[in-house]
């Protein structure tokens, strides 16, 4: 998802319970509420993908995971802020009531290009600052590859995934990703070159 155009500074309360009766979704970043774009079929498909996989394995286990529609907050000490991941599995919940979690164990993100600079950066920042996080995965839309970031004791690793056989291994949830049901059903979009006309 991108953030679109920038609304006037509201409260974290203001935010929430606007958030409920919203038509679009909107993230919050320190006071600045962001509109969000809807993402492409694809990325759409992906994040689905991840959800299911996930929640299949997740049967009848303490952890759960949480789709889109599941903001993710982060305490900062410069301020709140609430995300939308594509995906998220939680093991300790917030309340049923709550339109929001605080303490994620994974998060996947799909990124585009309208995003790629936020997920990988402001987000990523964010996100590796909750106790809880154990595994960041975000995942490419052309092609299928992912990248994570992974809890050690010596902090944050990052790894890479490439190719319909490689597997995300989760042992921090006793699960696992195989990136061929990750992309189950995408079409990559090969971008033409000049060359390609000739």
């Amino acid at each position: 998802m991108s953030t679109a155009h920038q609304l006037p500074p509201i409260s974290v309360s203001d935010y929430l319970r606007g958030e409920q009766d919203a038509r679009h979704r909107h993230e919050y970043v320190e006071g600045v509420v962001y509109a969000m774009v809807g993402g492409t079929n694809a990325h759409n498909l992906i994040g689905t993908n991840a959800t299911v996989s996930l929640g299949g394995q997740l049967r009848g286990k303490r952890c759960r995971v949480f789709n889109c529609d599941t903001k993710v907050r982060v305490q900062l000490a410069r301020g709140t802020r609430f995300y939308y991941p594509d995906a998220m599995v939680v093991c300790q919940f917030n309340p049923g009531t709550d339109t929001f979690q605080d303490a994620p164990v994974v998060i996947v993100e799909v990124l585009s290009e309208s995003t790629r600079r936020t997920d990988e950066n402001e987000k990523r920042d964010a996100y590796l600052s909750i106790d809880s996080l154990r595994v960041y995965i975000r995942v490419e839309q052309s092609s299928a590859l992912a990248s994570v970031d992974r809890r050690t004791d010596d902090g944050f690793v990052r790894e890479h995934y490439h190719g319909s056989e490689a597997v995300i291994p989760l042992p921090e949830i006793d699960c696992q990703i195989p990136l061929g049901e990750l992309y189950e059903g995408v079409e990559f979009v090969v971008e033409k070159t000049a060359d390609d006309d000739v």
